[in-house]
């Protein structure tokens, strides 16, 4: 039986669904797309509330079938160009040890910066060629291990590059560039630029350019990508192999339907939040995310042409787009209290773990996809918010009155979803002495959901 047979059986809700009528001070609707693998899992009668029962606080679920499939889409989406391109994952996303595994099977590499993370994504069979090292005057060992395992060094800063000459060995290394009209603390500008060219000599090996975007502009990536394109030619002319370009990550993820989203957005009020409202979001849907955002760039301006007929190598540094449907966040409600607030009644859930686990609220933000109360069961739409098991008033999972399905209880599971990319170790500390949530993987077994632990909670 496949896996959408298997969901279609259990009759499993739509994420996060609730009524059309939505009481006053109560945010609307905000259910995450459909996800055939979440969808199985929340079916599922028990396998949550054993693996709460297994951990005994708060944990985070990983679909690591995921990681391989949203890779392969960025691979096809290179052969659908004719480009030569190759994917390396932003570890810095994520760093559950069976997300480099899956890069590492499907023919990926790993973005790292720093030796920690260089050593795990090499635990995880990723070849030292296959690692892009990133981030901003790096240290003397990371410097050193890089260069031994051949990886791609971008360096950031004329300084960095004296460092790593000093260390006298072989080094592959692009040079990061500022880009025009930036104010960016990052890269080097046009004039060090040149300087870094000349100072180039074996045994370093100059192998093209590199550049980081803040936003999700498909043009402005191609646009700047175009340009590293001409000082490839250039550094050419200077002795340079300069084979690769890389255009860093930035490719978006559509957590929401466009409905859902522009309601949100047209529709904003104070009101809905238990507190200070956040003060930005991410663009939650996005109409043209993840591999389909890399087909845009590379249409734009011909850059797929402009690669191929001058020989280079397009290199992506995706984070959250590879993490795409890959896990979620599960938290036990400890404790139930009503609040009312202009005559509107709500409930304010307090969970077994803390907003550190959900780091977009670190952000001045608010995580949207509304989270599933489980088990499912009858009862009457609750505005609810979610606080943490922590004596900071701030401490909030979820500011904004979220309309759950029912009146959550002692006990029950809370399942916020599609929260591999960032949210679920970005920011996360033993505060209060908490044990940090360890991640556990999950996998299709014919009928059956089996789990383990991930080697970095062993």
């Amino acid at each position: 039986m496949g896996l959408a047979d298997a969901v279609g059986r259990a009759g499993t809700p739509v994420l996060g669904s609730a009524p059309d009528a939505t009481p006053a001070h109560c945010a609307p609707p905000m259910p995450a797309r459909p996800d055939a693998f979440q969808d199985r899992l929340l079916a599922d009668p028990v396998l949550l509330d054993d693996i709460a029962e297994a951990v005994r606080g708060p944990f985070h679920v990983l679909f690591p079938v995921r990681v391989a499939e949203n890779v392969r889409a960025f691979q096809n989406g290179f052969a659908a160009a004719g480009v030569d391109g190759f994917v390396y994952f932003g570890k810095k996303a994520n760093k559950a040890a069976a997300v480099a595994r899956a890069c590492a099977e499907t023919g990926a590499g790993v973005d790292v910066a720093s030796s920690g993370e260089l050593v795990a994504a090499l635990a995880q069979g990723v070849r030292g060629e296959e690692l892009m090292v990133t981030g901003p005057a790096k240290s003397g060992e990371l410097l050193w291990l890089a260069a031994r395992h051949r990886a791609v060094i971008a360096v950031d800063a004329l300084d960095e590059l004296d460092r790593l000459r000093e260390l006298g060995i072989a080094a592959r290394i692009l040079l990061r560039v500022l880009p025009e009209g930036s104010s960016s603390r990052f890269g080097l500008n046009r004039d060090e630029l040149v300087t870094a060219i000349d100072r180039i000599t074996a045994p370093i090996t100059l192998a093209g350019f590199s550049f980081h975007l803040g936003g999700y502009d498909a043009v402005a990536r191609a646009e700047q990508a175009i340009a590293l394109v001409e000082h490839c030619l250039h550094a050419r002319t200077c002795g340079h192999p300069a084979e690769l370009i890389s255009i860093g990550g930035g490719f978006g993820v559509d957590y929401l339907d466009a409905e859902s989203w522009a309601r949100f957005r047209n529709t904003l009020s104070d009101s809905w939040f238990h507190s200070q409202p956040p003060g930005d979001y991410y663009p939650y849907h996005f109409p043209v995310p993840g591999a389909a955002m890399l087909a845009a760039i590379l249409e734009h301006g011909d850059l797929a042409g402009r690669l191929r007929r001058n020989g280079i190598r397009l290199a992506i540094e995706p984070g959250r787009a590879l993490l795409d449907g890959a896990g979620s966040s599960v938290f036990r409600v400890q404790g139930v209290k009503n609040r009312t607030t202009q005559d509107t009644p709500y409930d304010i859930l307090t969970v077994d773990g803390t907003s550190l686990s959900l780091s977009e609220q670190w952000f001045d933000s608010e995580y949207l996809p509304d989270p599933v109360l489980w088990p499912a069961r009858p009862g009457t739409l609750t505005p609810t918010c979610v606080g943490a098991a922590t004596c900071l008033e701030s401490d909030l999972l979820s500011r904004r009155r979220i309309p759950l399905t029912r009146r959550a209880r002692v006990g029950d599971l809370l399942v916020y979803p599609n929260t591999a990319g960032y949210q679920m170790d970005s920011n996360e500390s033993p505060f209060h002495d908490l044990r940090l949530p360890p991640k556990v993987l999950i996998r299709a077994d014919g009928d059956r959901l089996r789990w383990t632990l991930d080697d970095t909670a062993r």
